[in-house]
């Protein structure tokens, strides 16, 4: 079946799935192939659940007409999405970036949301088969559409710029994220840097942060750029700390008071600038802006403050690298909390420098005298020194467990893959706990 003729079927069951388990009545079910899977074997199992077609491309599975053969089914999926993106005339923001790329979605989001009805990326769903869900997800009466690109290799990006076919982008920064895939920061960067590939080439336009200098670089032959930053910039911004929360104060002739954000830690900043200077770009109101960042609360364990008991958390567990790791260290560092404890897992993907920047980041806990300073993960092992250290997340809960913490301020930050938020589990969530 050729794209056209899967558009008119995608047209009539406008509702696209690739996990059996989540299909909703009419859904089309697209069945994928992984390392240590192939969905074909679920296609008349999704028909029987819920789906309406299978999208299959092993033909042993095709039992009916419901089945639809065709090649490869993920080049099918993101066919599709192409396709579906090419109806739209309106603005495609893309955001990519080794920090804050999320936050940041959600923030621009939740601007913009102020004046156009806006489709963006759930959750994480930033990958070769995410990008193409949040594009078919997106509907007719969509007037804006913000979809986050994560990427570990070269040419990702490149990919998904040739799927989503963006107008505007926004690269957060280049930091020391998915090293081992890049091979080194100049590869970050040279990664990165596809989607501002594809705008110069494509006369799009660009967000840019002032503040870091080698993206100006970067950005080199871009025409249109909307600068935005602490200095020399077209929107100028300062931060500041109300408590442990991001206060951001903007320059700008219609004025814009002073907002306090639920966003943890100053590092926030550049995210909170990128919302303010898109959404002053199309048009929306200050005021509008500024509730908009005011009421905004992170989730899903990037910088969601939490109360337990007597406790008060910082829980960071969704990503890591060393420059997210150094920020959040520093600001937890120089917050006002009395009782502090510091809770580290260990960075995923850093390859070769993965020694240096645990033994780094050890350096940097030293700098601070803590309540409490606990490491997790193998990468840590070779560098703990006389610090406390556990193999698994679990294995230091069970510990923590033993003495919990009383009236304790904890910074938990870590990679995904180190599952630093099991440790929540450790922590009471009363006197009586």
């Amino acid at each position: 079946m050729d794209t056209s003729t899967l558009y008119e079927l995608y047209l009539a069951h406008p509702s696209v799935q690739t996990d059996s388990r989540k299909l909703q009545k009419g859904d089309l079910f697209f069945a994928l192939k992984g390392p240590s899977f192939d969905a074909n074997t679920f296609a008349m199992q999704a028909l029987e659940a819920a789906a309406s077609f299978a999208i299959i491309d092993d033909p042993k599975f095709q039992q009916d007409e419901r089945c639809i053969l065709v090649p490869d089914v993920l080049k099918a999926l993101q066919d599709l999405a192409r396709h579906h993106r090419n109806q739209f005339q309106i603005p495609f923001l893309a955001i990519t970036g080794s920090n804050g790329k999320t936050t940041t979605k959600e923030l621009v989001t939740a601007v913009l949301r102020q004046k156009f009805k806006t489709y963006a990326t759930k959750g994480n769903l930033n990958n070769h088969i995410g990008i193409p869900l949040t594009i078919l997800d997106i509907h007719p009466d969509a007037e804006f559409a913000v979809i986050e690109m994560g990427a570990n290799h070269l040419h990702e990006i490149e990919s998904y710029c040739l799927i989503a076919a963006p107008s505007h982008g926004l690269i957060t920064n280049c930091g020391k994220a998915h090293i081992e895939g890049f091979g080194s920061l100049e590869g970050v960067r040279k990664g990165k840097g596809e989607l501002y590939d594809y705008l110069r080439e494509h006369q799009g336009m660009i967000f840019r942060n002032t503040d870091l200098d080698y993206l100006e670089e970067m950005a080199k032959g871009i025409e249109q750029q909307i600068c935005y930053g602490t200095m020399d910039a077209d929107i100028i911004g300062s931060a500041g700390l109300n408590g442990i929360f991001l206060e951001v104060k903007v320059e700008v002739p219609e004025g814009m008071a002073p907002v306090t954000t639920q966003l943890v830690g100053a590092y926030n900043f550049p995210n909170a600038m990128a919302a303010v200077a898109i959404g002053l770009h199309f048009g929306v109101e200050p005021e509008a802006i500024r509730t908009a960042l005011a009421i905004y609360q992170p989730d899903n364990s990037r910088s969601q403050w939490m109360k337990r008991g007597s406790n008060e958390i910082i829980l960071d567990a969704y990503n890591a690298n060393p420059t997210s790791m150094k920020a959040a260290i520093e600001s937890f560092a120089v917050s006002n909390f009395p009782h502090k404890r510091l809770w580290l897992g260990a960075m995923k993907e850093m390859g070769s420098s993965s020694l240096e920047e645990h033994a780094a980041l050890v350096q940097l806990a030293e700098k601070t005298s803590w309540d409490q300073l606990i490491l997790v993960g193998d990468e840590f092992n070779p560098v703990k020194g006389t610090h406390t250290w556990f193999k698994t997340a679990t294995e230091a809960a069970l510990y923590v467990k033993k003495d919990p913490p009383e009236g304790a301020a904890i910074l938990i930050k870590g990679s995904r893959g180190s599952k630093m938020e099991s440790l929540l589990e450790a922590v009471p969530q009363s006197h009586t706990d």
